[in-house]
């Protein structure tokens, strides 16, 4: 089924497409960006608006583009660069993004910008479609179940807090520069969107052996011009590249005559790029596709059926124990080939298991104790879709009941069933062909993480 593999960039219902584009491509000669003769870039034969296709035929290792640091817009390459850097403690905040949307508000609205051709590509920023700019309503009726409302929810309530306590009285110090007028909460928001969808964050260096254990800041998001024309694929053909004076994209595997160019954004399920970029990859491609199945799941099965007060106490004990040793893995992560967090399910999987006496000894050992039973790779086989079926009865009888929970918060899911009713759509072409595009992203996200999830109830019957 063809559908979009990521966000559009260019509204251009006038017919003068070519214009903007004709535009960047100029300027990225004057600037020292570096395109191979072997691609170009256009809107036909891609799979979602612009994108990069091959002229010839493309070997291993061909460098596609390279693009010099000083093209790259981020906080030290803008015009602002002295003042962001001056000012740099009062724009702490939790993202860390906020020197770099600064730089962006300021640039994307200066008719002098030295990123204008680029930054023009992106006329207004409408065609941006993050679950943020859907409607609460829609939002909750289309993606009950993934995560990812949730997820926007605290997006906008970080966003606000951001804007209100750092942004806004920045800016307002600044009105040389900055105007609270035009550079609203509004305007804040849409560009944290489209630094989500189009923003590069350079890798960390290795650390010696001597810095392991220091935990290294991430490197802030750039915006990095060409490179973010390609569109994404889990099964990408080219990668970009770092190095001292430039970026450089370069082919990771042969590229025939007429193929598009396509690099990752990282081994991210559906879920994820719906969120941070507003598309997602069609049904089955995503091998990365993931579902959630919540911790709480597991302690609403293993509550059922217990009938003394001394039972329930105990089990009571044991989730909240339990819930302090996950900290924020609030959930077990399932991907197409298994559990992606087995060590953590198979000793919480151990602990409901307990008796009293066991449970004591497990708390006196302060949780996670070194096990000289326990392997690691052991557990890896045993919770894979191969390993599943071999479990014990009562760990199989828990992570069926609690996938089957799973399932019902979508709002569709029946207990034993195996197909539903996005199952159904999803084999009716005609009917999906006429979906908008939110409800084909949707449906791919829900049909993805339900398919995981009755994969594992299957493969966990009792």
């Amino acid at each position: 089924m063809a559908t979009e593999a990521k966000r559009p960039k260019v509204d251009d219902d006038d017919g003068s497409e070519l214009h903007p584009l004709q535009n960047f491509l100029q300027w990225c000669g004057t600037v020292g960006l570096v395109l191979s003769s072997k691609v170009f870039v256009s809107k036909e034969g891609t799979v979602a608006e612009y994108g990069m296709l091959a002229k010839d035929d493309i070997e291993e290792g061909e460098v596609l583009f390279t693009i010099p640091r000083s093209a790259l817009l981020h906080q030290g390459t803008t015009k602002v660069a002295s003042l962001l850097t001056r000012e740099k403690a009062s724009l702490e905040s939790s993202s860390g993004w906020v020197p770099l949307l600064l730089a962006l508000l300021y640039e994307y609205t200066s008719l002098k910008s030295n990123w204008k051709p680029y930054l023009s590509l992106w006329t207004d920023f409408q065609t941006l479609d993050h679950p943020m700019f859907w409607s609460k309503e829609v939002r909750k009726g289309m993606l009950r179940g993934t995560g990812i409302p949730e997820a926007v929810d605290t997006d906008l309530a970080n966003i606000q807090r951001e804007y209100t306590d750092v942004v806004l009285p920045f800016i307002t110090r600044h009105t040389d520069l900055w105007n609270p007028g035009t550079h609203t909460l509004e305007l804040y928001t849409q560009l944290v969107a489209f630094v989500m969808a189009y923003s590069f964050q350079e890798p960390q260096e290795e650390a010696d052996e001597e810095d392991e254990e220091e935990e290294k800041v991430a490197n802030p998001p750039m915006m990095v011009p060409m490179a973010d024309m390609l569109n994404h694929v889990s099964t990408h053909n080219a990668n970009l590249e770092f190095t001292l004076d430039s970026l450089k994209m370069v082919c990771v595997r042969p590229i025939p005559k007429g193929q598009e160019v396509f690099n990752t954004y990282g081994q991210l399920a559906n879920w994820q790029l719906l969120h941070m970029y507003g598309f997602t990859e069609p049904y089955p491609s995503n091998i990365n596709d993931t579902a959630d199945i919540p911790i709480s799941n597991l302690y609403k099965v293993s509550m059922q059926g217990i009938q003394s007060d001394l039972d329930q106490q105990l089990m009571e004990e044991k989730w909240e124990m339990l819930r302090s040793m996950m900290e924020e893995r609030a959930a077990f992560v399932f991907g197409r080939q298994g559990c992606l967090t087995d060590t953590e399910l198979n000793t919480v999987l151990k602990v409901l298991g307990m008796s009293g006496e066991e449970f004591s000894e497990f708390k006196d050992n302060e949780g996670w104790e070194e096990d000289e039973d326990e392997d690691d790779t052991r557990i890896t086989q045993a919770f894979s879709n191969e390993g599943l079926p071999g479990l014990k009865s009562g760990w199989k009888f828990l992570i069926h009941e609690a996938a089957r929970l799973t399932v019902t918060s979508y709002g569709d899911g029946q207990e034993g069933q195996t197909e539903d009713q996005d199952q159904a759509l999803m084999e009716d072409e005609a009917a999906v062909v006429g979906l908008s595009r939110r409800q084909q992203n949707a449906l791919q996200v829900r049909y993805g993480q339900k398919s995981i999830l009755y994969k594992v109830m299957e493969l966990t019957k009792t």
